[in-house]
């Protein structure tokens, strides 16, 4: 007479085919949280273009940094922290402006980005975080 349920046997096989594809899963996941966080931070610097773009409309052709642009309403203030594992930062000196996105982790994105007054976003110039050899170059 057979007793209802399942054996330890078919408990294992159903434990080990979910192990499996978990083990083939995951990383995929990873890696597109990963691209997804990366295009954020693209369109997060296109965000700056567009502030800056205002914001030296408006001051006599001077470019702001970050508490400037909020100030003015151009930004809102997740910019000043961590945002989509990116930290961004602007550094302004006359009649230029650099702000740049740089993954808080390994995990968080593979490359950093920055953009300029050519509103022209690219990869960071440190090879190390950047495509290879496409260190300094647009963003396709």
């Amino acid at each position: 007479m057979r007793k209802n349920g399942f054996s330890l046997l078919e408990l294992l096989i159903v434990v080990a085919i979910i192990l499996i594809i978990a083990t083939i899963a995951i990383p995929s996941l990873l890696r597109s949280r990963q691209s997804a966080q990366e295009s954020s931070a693209v369109a997060q610097l296109r965000t700056f273009n567009t502030a800056e773009v205002t914001y030296i409309a408006s001051n006599a052709g001077a470019y702001g940094d970050i508490p400037s642009l909020i100030t003015q309403g151009l930004l809102d203030a997740r910019f000043s922290g961590s945002m989509s594992g990116y930290n961004f930062t602007v550094t302004v000196t006359t009649g230029d402006y650099t702000a740049l996105a740089t993954a808080v982790s390994s995990n968080a994105g593979r490359f950093d980005y920055f953009t300029k007054p050519d509103y022209v976003i690219r990869y960071a110039t440190d090879s190390l975080r950047a495509p290879t050899g496409l260190s300094g170059e647009p963003v396709r």
